[in-house]
């Protein structure tokens, strides 16, 4: 006799086989800018692991960790509850006293692009630290290695930059310049999971690394995210800081896997002191639960088939709408291989029509747009009153934060729905204004 738990798993297939999607209809179907793509594998995945009541961080937890440092090549990866999350432990753990002279202190600078989404930024400002802001360039929308090398001041420390919509910067350069100038890079990479720059994955040439996975992300767990480090000693510290602040690394329910957790003495704690209970970084909470890796493990056999399905719908895209007037359409980064994240469109500044009329005409079309997040940083009410410095004019930026928005290339979409995001960007363009 099959047992229950068997029984309820081959339910949920056979739920989910009943519940594919409408055919598109034009004009009614949305053409949404991002989304997951799910199966019944992970349909089943997050079922059974609540079936197993594994609703905090456990076996499903190390096994995506491990999954995830292995996709890199990397020594470690820890999980989080959020890619905002992972920025923050990132940048965080660079003030760790435990780096000794290498710690960052308030006041430091570190360097970051203008145009982009603010919590690839905030951890600079919640760690007392300075942010310094450089312009992008239009078409590939990131920094290039001599905005930021111009930018490097006596007080610059650490480089924390994101790959804009998937598409690299140029981190082999911008990591050579971190090491000859002695600086830390954070590699914002979740936007960008599955790109390479001359041949090598996004995420593994700085010293920390992070991702999200987010249901608009590359692959997902819901809400989650993770911080990646070939360097052990920042993986104790983003540890740590993750688990509360705690200096003692076993697992939930494991007991004394050092050996010595009566025998140490810290501080000015007694000799003895329960090392559980031992806190060496005014740390957080952000773990993520096993339902959330559970989904996460079952989603990562699929970067590869989902990065293809990005590429094509993008070069589709990019394909289609080359030589329309009045657009500046997007471009890889020379060397890179993105893994796109959304289809960037600037309106050019002597085009006929604002670019809220484009916009207004696709969202009439149901097709989705979204804008290059924040545009201009420095523009943002969060931002007035706080310490930062400009790094020469923020023109592309301000040409971003005006004109530009992006549509989606994900997986979800069909060449039907491609197709339809043509039509209705071409249409109007080629309207005789």
């Amino acid at each position: 006799m099959r047992n229950a738990k068997s029984e309820i798993l081959d339910q949920v297939r056979k739920y989910h086989r009943n519940t594919a999607g409408a055919e598109f209809i034009p004009d009614v179907t949305p053409v949404l800018a991002s989304g997951a793509v799910l199966d019944e594998d992970d349909r089943v995945a997050l079922v059974e692991a609540a079936l197993d009541m594994r609703i905090a961080a456990g076996t499903s937890s190390r096994a995506l960790e491990r999954a995830l440092a292995r996709y890199f090549r990397l020594r470690k990866a820890h999980l989080t509850n959020s890619g905002s999350s992972a920025n923050l432990l990132a940048l965080a753990s660079l003030t760790s006293p435990q780096l000794g002279d290498s710690r960052l202190v308030p006041g430091d600078e570190v360097v970051t692009v203008a145009a982009g989404f603010p919590t690839t930024v905030n951890p600079i400002i919640q760690n007392g630290l300075v942010p310094v802001f450089v312009d992008v360039e239009l078409g590939t929308y990131n920094a290039t290695p001599e905005r930021i090398e111009q930018a490097i001041g006596p007080r610059t420390r650490a480089i924390m930059m994101a790959h804009a919509l998937g598409n690299p910067f140029a981190v082999e350069e911008i990591a050579q310049l971190a090491r000859d100038r002695d600086l830390f890079l954070i590699e914002d990479n979740c936007d960008a999971l599955g790109s390479t720059y001359r041949g090598q994955l996004t995420g593994t040439f700085g010293d920390l690394a992070t991702e999200s996975f987010y249901p608009a992300h590359h692959i997902t767990m819901g809400e989650g995210g993770c911080v990646l480090t070939d360097n052990l000693a920042l993986a104790r510290i983003v540890e740590s800081l993750r688990d509360w602040g705690r200096d003692c690394w076993c697992e939930p329910g494991e007991d004394n896997r050092c050996f010595k957790r009566f025998e140490q003495q810290m501080g000015t704690l007694p000799p003895g002191y329960d090392h559980k209970y031992i806190f060496s970084h005014v740390g957080y909470n952000l773990k993520s639960t096993d339902l959330q890796a559970a989904l996460g493990l079952s989603q990562l056999g699929r970067i590869d088939e989902f990065g293809k399905a990005r590429r094509q719908n993008w070069t589709r895209l990019r394909e289609a709408l080359d030589g329309l007037p009045h657009l500046l359409l997007p471009e890889a980064t020379p060397g890179s291989d993105p893994s796109w994240f959304g289809f960037t469109i600037t309106v050019r500044p002597d085009a006929p029509f604002a670019p809220r009329a484009l916009i207004d005409h696709l969202e009439s079309r149901r097709v989705a747009t979204r804008r290059f997040f924040a545009g201009n940083l420095t523009r943002h009410p969060a931002y007035e009153g706080r310490e930062f410095r400009v790094s020469g004019p923020l023109a592309n930026s301000d040409i971003i934060t005006e004109r530009t928005f992006w549509i989606g290339v994900h997986p979800g979409l069909s060449n039907e729905m491609i197709d339809h995001s043509i039509a209705a960007v071409s249409e109007f363009v080629t309207l005789p204004f």
